[in-house]
């Protein structure tokens, strides 16, 4: 246990992190809490999908720091709704300053939210499809040194053509693998870091 606030903050300093994680606090969060931690949630997989999609071009970080501002405008990331969107709907996404304002990556939110019900129509649930790709188990990659983890995989790559063949938008090989990255499709924390061996002994549920 910490003993008073700057002692806790030390040690959250110490803690031994993968290399690209900033001296930023949403940064901290999102790898510690949520980077590379399998799941089948369908609304956590629809959001990933979305956030990745919205970063190409553009640090992570900034995506980050919109993410709220992407609830609140993309309905809590229900897929459903998201689905639904006329163009009035386009246009006030385009107006909102909480996300970033590109007007085909916005069409491609409302665009891939519909495929993704399609998707889900098709095989039950999202997650059944794209655990599919890994037979439902999570990859533990276990590298030494983050300038060591690749930007695309052939698995990233058989997951971008397929997603394309079904109409998705924004699903490059190298947005696929980040979007793997996210949901725990692969575990890329390297072997140092303190979240690797506690995500390899998680279970998918």
């Amino acid at each position: 246990m910490c003993d008073g606030r700057h002692a806790c903050i030390n040690a959250v300093r110490q803690t031994r992190r993968c290399a690209w994680v900033k001296d930023d606090a949403l940064e901290v969060a999102y790898h510690d809490k949520e980077w590379g931690v399998p799941t089948r949630d369908q609304r956590k997989l629809f959001e990933f999908l979305i956030l990745e999609g919205a970063q190409a071009g553009l640090s992570w970080s900034t995506v980050l720091a919109k993410r709220e501002g992407y609830r609140a405008a993309f309905a809590q990331f229900d897929a459903q709704t998201v689905a639904g969107y006329d163009d009035r709907q386009l246009k006030r996404l385009l107006d909102d300053p909480r996300i970033v304002r590109n007007r085909l990556k916005i069409a491609s939110a409302v665009n891939n939210a519909r495929r993704f019900l399609e998707v889900t129509s098709e095989f039950g649930a999202f997650a059944d499809y794209l655990w599919g790709f890994t037979d439902n188990r999570a990859i533990h990659t276990g590298w030494a040194d983050g300038a060591d983890i690749p930007a695309t995989t052939k698995l990233s790559e058989a997951l971008s053509r397929d997603l394309k063949r079904r109409g998705f938008t924004f699903v490059g090989s190298t947005i696929c693998y980040a979007y793997m990255q996210a949901v725990g499709l692969v575990n890329d924390h390297t072997r140092d870091c303190f979240r690797y061996a506690q995500i390899k002994r998680i279970k998918l549920g």
